[in-house]
């Protein structure tokens, strides 16, 4: 089978693990980039890691990596492929423009003359064009500049991969789920070993536990762009689907427990694990972190706490960030514990020692997932790592 180059965004911070479930799914020649890994394989490839990836963005089909000086060049360099081979002119389309240290003075004109480029090359072939449409297109198409190339590519995924189509609602500060399904990946929980979300908001940590848990494919009830492209191999495609489902676990209740202080985040939470069908796998419950017991005598607890960025004042944080440090040494002896937060005071006030600190990004909120080893006798005193990006 022909080889293809892809490139799989992630959110920052994500790559090392996205890298290691790639080369899982079938990756080649897998590298790491600042947001995302680069990696090569068929449309075989392609087709499962849409399905099976949880913590890419999107996977995106590399055309081609030219060099440019001048917006002219961006204009010959994507006018110069067979559009009408590979996309109809029925579709609509969007043209998604990113840059780093680009020299070009306007991104606008640059996502203009390949829009330009692909519409002119359709009229060439076929005498029609292809629609734009901004909200909700058929076919996506990225362009990447750095300071001497111009990378082009035809998005396979559609709408961004971490929308599995389970969740109902969200909570003021949803979490995306493929930095959900990461951040599990770096704390090593696999199915099996408690799990506890005791701010669980909308529920996301436990949505994307329970698919891990269960063995379902994060795309399975959701499509892709690449359905909608012209060698589209739809025997492939049910073949993969197939072979997904049937690895399937039986619906079993699972070690995974969440609660929240709010009755309407708890409400979400609810409609969205019955929605996805797991509503008897998950022990949720209403109860404040400061005084739900242990559920297990070890596991693994993360959770995204309210931090001054998304939802609670400070005076608040710094009255409760001690509180929550004294019940982990209290109540959680055995465990680990993971944070995710934008918030300086906590690693500060919380008065524990982490033992790992790893920049990611929720959204565009630069955080830090705090790993703190919860042992007897008191917390000893381990200086913490930071995980730098490769």
């Amino acid at each position: 089978m022909k080889s293809h180059h892809f490139f799989a965004p992630c959110p920052r911070g994500l790559e090392s693990v996205l890298a290691v479930e790639l080369k899982k799914l079938g990756g080649l020649s897998i590298q790491k980039n600042d947001g995302g890994v680069k990696f090569q394989g068929s449309w075989h490839t392609c087709y499962r890691t849409n399905l099976e990836s949880r913590i890419a963005s999107r996977i995106l089909w590399q055309i081609t990596k030219q060099s440019y000086i001048n917006e002219g060049d961006i204009y010959k360099t994507s006018h110069a492929f067979p559009w009408n081979e590979w996309i109809s002119s029925t579709n609509t389309i969007r043209v998604n423009v990113a840059a780093k240290k680009c020299q070009l003075r306007s991104l606008e004109f640059v996502t203009l003359r390949i829009k330009d480029a692909v519409c002119d090359k359709f009229r060439e072939l076929t005498n029609k064009r292809p629609s734009i449409n901004t909200v909700n297109p058929d076919i996506r198409i990225h362009g990447f500049l750095d300071a001497r190339d111009f990378t082009l590519y035809l998005d396979t995924s559609g709408d961004a991969l971490f929308k599995r189509g389970l969740r109902k609602t969200t909570g003021d500060a949803p979490l995306r789920e493929n930095l959900a399904a990461g951040i599990l990946q770096l704390a090593g929980w696999k199915p099996g070993i408690p799990f506890l979300d005791p701010m669980c908001g909308s529920g996301t940590f436990l949505l994307e536990a329970v698919q891990i848990a269960l063995n379902i494919a994060p795309g399975i009830k959701r499509n892709f762009a690449f359905e909608k492209f012209k060698k589209f191999d739809s025997s492939l495609w049910n073949k993969i689907k197939e072979d997904s489902i049937n690895q399937q676990k039986d619906k079993l209740q699972q070690p995974i427990y969440g609660s929240d202080l709010y009755g309407d985040a708890l409400l979400d939470a609810h409609a969205n694990l019955d929605m996805a069908g797991f509503s008897d796998l998950v022990a949720l419950k209403q109860g404040n972190i400061l005084e739900i017991p242990s559920p297990a005598p070890t596991g693994i607890l993360i959770t995204n706490p309210p931090y001054g960025k998304r939802v609670a004042n400070q005076d608040e944080l710094a009255d409760l960030y001690p509180k929550i440090g004294d019940i982990l040494k209290n109540k959680f002896v055995g465990w680990s514990a993971y944070f995710l937060t934008g918030d300086a005071l906590l690693p500060k006030s919380i008065r524990l020692s982490a033992s790992r600190r790893i920049p990611l990004f929720n959204g565009g909120i630069e955080c830090r997932l705090l790993e703190y080893k919860i042992v007897a006798g008191g917390m000893r005193k381990v200086k913490a790592t930071v995980v730098t990006k490769n």
